[in-house]
C-alpha cells in the first residue's frame, strides 16, 4: 500500500522546523481559516477548534493526504493571549504575564478526507514567568522580536531567560507542535513515522 502524502497545514516556520525532526517528506499548505475567537470561547477550546479547522480545510483540498493542523493560544487566567504583532502589544503582554503562570494551550489535529479520519489532541504547557523588569522586557523584545509568537515568549531561544519553570509532558508543544501527540495521531491516520 502506498504511503499517503503528508501536508502541514500551517504557515509557521516553527512548526515546519519541528515536523522536519520526524524525517517524513511533507509539503506545506496555508490553511484558509478565520481565527477569530467565538464569544466566550476558552483558550483551550479555541486552540482545539482552530487546529481541527486548519487540518480539515487543507484535507478538503487534498483528500488523499494526511494533513496536520495546529494552533496555540496562551491562556492567562482564562483569557486568550494571541500573537502580539507589534512591539507595543508584545511589551504589554509580557508586563501582564510577569510573575504569573500562563498555560500555553497547544492543539494538534490530523485529518484525512479519503478515510474520514479527523482527530485532535491538546498539549497544555504550564509556563511560570519570572517577575520581569521593564528594561529586561525591552532588551528581550529588541533582541528577539517575537511578534509572531503567542504570548511573545520564544522559549527555544532568548525567551527562556524570562522563565522560572516549564511543565509539559510533550516537550515540543511550547514551540508550537507537540510531536509526541503528532506521532500518535499520524499512526492512527495510517502514517507511522517509524514504518519505513
Amino acid at each position: 500500500m502506498d504511503t499517503p502524502p503528508l501536508i502541514l497545514g500551517s504557515t509557521s516556520r516553527y512548526r515546519r522546523e519541528l515536523l522536519e525532526r520526524l524525517r517524513l517528506p511533507f509539503t506545506v499548505v496555508a490553511p484558509q481559516v478565520d481565527e477569530t475567537p467565538a464569544p466566550g470561547e476558552k483558550p483551550a477550546e479555541l486552540a482545539l477548534r482552530l487546529a481541527l479547522a486548519k487540518a480539515r480545510a487543507v484535507a478538503a483540498l487534498h483528500p488523499q493526504a494526511v494533513v496536520i493542523g495546529s494552533d496555540q493560544v496562551a491562556d492567562l487566567a482564562g483569557e486568550p493571549i494571541g500573537k502580539p504583532g507589534t512591539h507595543e502589544r508584545a511589551r504589554e503582554q509580557l508586563q501582564r504575564m510577569s510573575g504569573r503562570e500562563v498555560v500555553f494551550q497547544t492543539a494538534v489535529a490530523v485529518a484525512r478526507a479519503d478515510t474520514g479520519f479527523a482527530e485532535v489532541l491538546l498539549a497544555p504547557v504550564r509556563v511560570h514567568f519570572r517577575a520581569l523588569a521593564d528594561d529586561e522586557i525591552e532588551r528581550y523584545l529588541l533582541a528577539e522580536r517575537p511578534y509572531d509568537c503567542a504570548g511573545s515568549a520564544k522559549s527555544e531561544s532568548l525567551g527562556i531567560a524570562l522563565l522560572d519553570a516549564i511543565e509539559s509532558d510533550d516537550p515540543t508543544a511550547l514551540v508550537g507542535l507537540p510531536l509526541i501527540r503528532t506521532c500518535t495521531l499520524l499512526r492512527a491516520a495510517g502514517l507511522d513515522p517509524l514504518a519505513r
